[in-house]
């Protein structure tokens, strides 16, 4: 009998073109998506005269560098941002890649864009020059960013050479408790097993919480598995996936959809499947979470205090909490609910789909911001979605500002940021020194905490504003 696969190896193996003695592989790339960054890549294809190989499995979009509160390059923070987008359109015209550019209403976040049209499928091998694409591994995918040099190379050859990561289940036994979003069941994790857990291995999610979940769920999920240290992270195909795919622009269509999903279903690990690292976690052990510092495994219950590093018994832990403290302005012992924010942002690749949306808009109706606040779809297609349902004017009636889709506050690369020394609430990916802007103290939380706290001007447990609401219903 043939030896028990995981899913990854399943996909991986499918893929590998040549093994090198080194331990290097060269494996085949199935959808190759670039965003305004990847300038460089294109510009040393010219330099050396070679086209794209695969134009037809290549897809562009700005998302780093566009303005938000307007879509046209006039509206642009500066000069420099907006000749990032223009090399774009420009390279994807001279190279015949498709681009969903400013002027085209799919355009979005990269990692946001990719699942929503179909780009993204179960069984492919996914890059692009962004850390966060373990996102597209939720559909049941291999995906992950890659480095400059990297783009150019699959650019030219459709393929990359990638060393095998190792394996890594992580599954979370029971059922999500009221109020726990898909984002603190991935932040509640990565505070459990510590931000360099996973580092150089292949994360396979696993359990009934993430089976019950939606693919855009899984997509939150997958996106943070970057923040452990996975090269990337997946969830199984199942009925939910291919639901999710089916009928969407370039999802397989006909017999080619009935043969797609008979090889998908095909891809789950098999029963007694080794990993070469296995991790279990409680449902009922998770909360809202948030953020304290300035990595996202330094995330607590939004029930809990800020940690003493005194009490830490490692001393590089404790002196890289020290450090984190420092910068975020905070104390040991004090409450999380007493922390006050200066600006709430709801968005990114993480947390800027139609659900997250929804669940926001949840939160705030009916109330009014208490600091400035955010919100930005992550794509055209989701924005419009969103108006189609009211969803916008929840928000703008609340006090908040409606955007044009984009990555924005999440890097800051667009010219949306906050001051030195101003605190956010953020559904965003990373809580780094400097993320949001030179000085800025950034709280990782989920939608439902974001829309929270922007109602409340403090990090704020969601639980008791829908108990709330619950009651004045």
């Amino acid at each position: 009998m043939a030896q028990p696969r995981t899913m990854f190896e399943k996909i991986w193996d499918s893929h590998v073109i040549v093994d090198r003695d080194d331990g290097q592989t060269l494996v085949y790339v199935d959808r190759h998506l670039c965003h305004d960054g990847s300038f460089f890549a294109f510009d040393l294809l010219r330099d050396t005269g070679l086209p794209v190989r695969r134009p037809d499995q290549t897809f562009t979009v700005p998302d780093h560098y566009v303005p938000t509160r307007g879509h046209s390059l006039d509206d642009s923070a500066d000069e420099e941002r907006a000749e990032m987008i223009v090399k774009l359109d420009r390279n994807a015209k001279e190279f015949g890649v498709t681009i969903f550019g400013l002027s085209d209403r799919r355009q979005g976040i990269v990692h946001i864009v990719g699942p929503e049209q179909g780009i993204s499928q179960p069984g492919m091998l996914i890059v692009c020059g962004d850390s966060h694409t373990s996102t597209h591994g939720a559909l049941g995918a291999i995906a992950f960013g890659i480095g400059a040099s990297e783009v150019s190379h699959v650019l030219a050859t459709q393929s990359i050479w990638q060393r095998r990561p190792k394996t890594m289940r992580i599954t979370v036994t029971g059922e999500r408790p009221f109020g726990v979003l898909a984002k603190d069941v991935i932040m509640a994790i990565i505070a459990r097993i510590g931000a360099g857990a996973a580092l150089g291995h292949a994360v396979e999610y696993s359990g009934p919480i993430f089976a019950a979940m939606s693919a855009e769920e899984r997509l939150t999920v997958c996106n943070m598995s970057i923040e452990a240290g996975a090269r990337c992270g997946m969830i199984a195909p199942d009925e939910t996936t291919f639901a999710y795919v089916k009928g969407r622009p370039y999802a397989p269509a006909g017999e080619a959809w009935q043969k797609a999903v008979a090889y998908w279903k095909t891809l789950p690990s098999d029963p007694g499947a080794t990993f070469d690292k296995e991790v279990s976690v409680e449902a009922d052990e998770i909360a809202p979470m948030v953020t304290w510092g300035t990595s996202p495994e330094d995330a607590l219950p939004i029930t809990g205090e800020v940690p003493d590093p005194a009490e830490q018994a490692d001393g590089g832990r404790r002196a890289a909490m020290e450090k984190a403290l420092d910068y975020m302005g905070l104390v040991p012992g004090m409450k999380l609910t007493d922390i006050q924010i200066d600006k709430a942002f709801i968005g990114s690749c993480t947390n800027s789909r139609i659900e997250d949306l929804r669940i926001a808009a949840a939160v705030v109706k009916g109330r009014r911001v208490a600091v400035p606040a955010m919100v930005v779809p992550g794509s055209g297609l989701v924005k419009r979605q969103a108006e189609k349902e009211g969803l916008d004017r929840v928000f703008t009636d609340a006090g908040f500002e409606w955007l044009e889709s984009g990555c924005s506050m999440c890097v800051g690369m667009n010219g949306d940021t906050i001051d030195p020394g101003e605190r956010s609430a953020s559904t965003s990916n990373r809580n780094f020194e400097g993320r949001q802007g030179p000085g800025a103290r950034t709280h990782l939380m989920s939608p439902a905490m974001a829309a929270a706290a922007a109602v409340s001007g403090r990090l704020t447990d969601v639980r008791e504003l829908s108990s709330t609401s619950s009651e004045e219903d």
